[in-house]
């Protein structure tokens, strides 16, 4: 078992790096849930981008991901860092 083979190396217990994971994966997520909450906040705030304004930050036109042009999508400025 990888834990089993990783709590030898490291020298310290399976309970040990269990709890250090389980911790982890909860910041993680407390943090992506948080981003999420707050982008779909921005939008519900009429704070969003749209699509070609976006596209137009990355420097790219959809053509050039055989995307359409007329893409409608928004994104939250939180997405973009703006």
């Amino acid at each position: 078992m990888r834990l089993d083979t990783l709590a030898k190396r490291s020298k310290r217990s399976k309970s040990f790096l269990a709890a250090e994971a389980i911790a982890a994966y909860v910041e993680a997520e407390e943090w992506q849930l948080g981003e999420i909450e707050a982008g779909l906040a921005e939008l519900g705030a009429g704070e969003g981008v749209g699509t070609r304004r976006l596209q137009s930050g990355w420097g790219r036109g959809a053509e050039g991901r055989g995307e359409s042009a007329a893409m409608t999508a928004v994104w939250s400025p939180r997405a973009i860092g703006t």
